[in-house]
């Protein structure tokens, strides 16, 4: 199994995983790399690597750009004409600088350093295994509490938002879909199956989406991110596992995770905002960043042409009423600071210790314009220790569980537990996990305001945030002694939680 980048691999702590049915006996660890200065074209002295070039917005222009692409060495495999981005292969090391000088690109760049036959893997980690005794003693608490879910009793998070109580009131309406743009997602899975759209899944790994029967799923059940999310948002109350925050809405998986490496290049994520788009996705939830770089500098010719595509495909989204939500990050990084280290990038390749500043180096998706940045709590409902945040930046926060935060629950597991693939279900932490009960709380707005645009879901979501404002104390996540994050900003809106924790039941009344 390739390694997950750091939104999705939160291996701050190993996955705890449980099944009632079958064991799930391996999952990944952590993996984390760097950027570098030079040009993707450079770094990569050989092989093809894809591109992005993006275009003025017509016909003739697009048409004349293709015939100069052809005549650099390049091959157009996808044209997003309606926003001006052409996805190309090529092997020529000058092809950047050659199509950048054509007359109607406005950008271009690789989308990777390695080129597209080098890609490799990482090494795998074993996952702990909770006993069939652990389990049933969950179910146990579950039954004695009422509770309609056997698993209910270790999701601590959905009572932190109120989400239990939402669903007595409103769970949700089927006409309204949240995308899990991911790893892929197990809609066999007998807490998803009731829900999912496969009408509105594909795969876009390469760039074009394949919408053939399971096109959509998870490589393999090591690939268990995408399910583990989609059941924080939209795990059925059957009566069988565990209940998601918006129980009664629909779920679809857009898998845009490299076969090869596990990594979310800029073109499958294009092809996944706009497939949503096109499909009437009304919400994605988008727990990563586009690989390989964590943050895209605008003065680098590469870095600024995936901005400018990715940031182009969202646009596009949202113009066609999606609300796009995305995770700040597991790096503990302050997004309004004047400068930050970045260790991990590129990727896909070797990795180079660079400093860049948040404010022109973003973080995409999350960082994009009208995107909803979400920060992570814990069970005590503070900041996460690994969460990501930043006055300005963060929209809202909600639980994205915290290993040093533990709660009184069966399990005493302080991550998140969802599902995963193969019947299964497991915890983990981390903004991944945050992102979907925000994309969760925003599904059942839309329910009951489905004429809601997609800036008006946002400010519903902030106006119905519970805010608990900045810490009295300073913030020390992992109780090492040693001060981690300074929260900035009031009462009403701060760098660690935004506007505040989402509430589901404050939603849906």
């Amino acid at each position: 199994m390739a390694h997950l980048p750091s939104r999705r691999r939160l291996a701050l702590a190993v996955p705890v995983v449980l099944s009632l049915t079958a064991s799930l006996g391996f999952l990944p660890t952590a993996a984390s790399a760097a950027p570098v200065t030079a040009s993707a074209a450079q770094a990569a002295d050989a092989g093809t690597l894809a591109y992005v070039v993006n275009t003025k917005v017509d016909h003739r222009t697009i048409a004349s750009v293709k015939k100069a692409i052809a005549a650099a060495g390049g091959t157009v495999t996808v044209a997003y004409e309606k926003i001006g981005v052409l996805v190309v292969h090529s092997a020529n090391p000058d092809f950047g600088p050659t199509i950048r000088a054509v007359r109607g690109v406005q950008s271009a760049g690789a989308t990777r350093t390695a080129p597209l036959s080098l890609a490799g893997t990482t090494d795998e980690g074993a996952a702990q295994l909770l006993s069939k005794a652990d389990a049933a003693k969950t179910a146990s608490a579950s039954a004695a509490a009422g509770e309609s879910e056997p698993l209910e009793a270790d999701q601590w998070d959905l009572r932190a938002i109120g989400a239990d109580k939402a669903a007595e009131i409103n769970p949700g309406s089927k006409k309204v879909t949240v995308a899990v743009i991911d790893t892929g997602v197990d809609d066999t899975h007998p807490d998803l199956a009731p829900n999912f759209s496969a009408s509105q899944s594909a795969n876009c790994v390469g760039g074009v989406p394949d919408t053939s029967e399971g096109a959509w799923r998870p490589y393999t059940a090591e690939d268990y991110h995408g399910t583990h999310v989609a059941g924080e948002i939209a795990a059925a109350r059957n009566g069988i596992g565990v209940a998601g925050v918006a129980p009664g809405v629909k779920v679809s998986s857009i898998k845009v995770s490299d076969p090869k490496d596990g990594l979310f290049y800029p073109e499958n994520v294009v092809c996944a905002f706009v497939f949503a788009a096109d499909h009437g996705v009304e919400i994605t939830n988008n727990s990563y960043y586009v690989d390989p770089w964590l943050y895209n500098c605008k003065d680098d010719p590469d870095q600024k042409a995936i901005l400018d595509a990715v940031n182009r495909a969202q646009l596009y989204a949202q113009k066609k009423g999606t609300l796009n939500i995305a995770s700040a990050g597991n790096s503990n990084h302050d997004l309004d600071a004047d400068s930050i280290v970045d260790t991990s990038s590129p990727d896909d390749s070797t990795p180079v210790t660079r400093t860049v500043d948040p404010h022109v180096c973003l973080d995409v998706p999350t960082q994009l314009p009208g995107v909803v940045t979400v920060s992570a709590t814990g069970v005590k409902g503070t900041k996460s220790y690994y969460s990501t945040y930043g006055f300005g930046v963060t929209d809202v926060a909600a639980p994205g569980g915290d290993r040093y935060q533990i709660p009184d629950t069966p399990s005493a597991n302080g991550r998140i537990l969802s599902t995963m693939p193969n019947n299964a279900y497991g915890f983990l932490q981390g903004t991944s996990m945050a992102s979907p009960h925000v994309a969760g709380v925003a599904a059942l707005l839309k329910s009951k305001y489905p004429y809601a645009s997609p800036a008006a879901l946002q400010a519903l979501l902030k106006a119905q945030a519970d805010n608990p404002g900045c810490p009295t104390e300073p913030y020390d996540g992992n109780g090492d002694g040693v001060v981690d994050a300074t929260c900035v900003g009031g009462k009403r809106v701060n760098g660690f939680f935004g506007f505040g924790v989402v509430n589901a039941l404050r939603a849906v009344k």
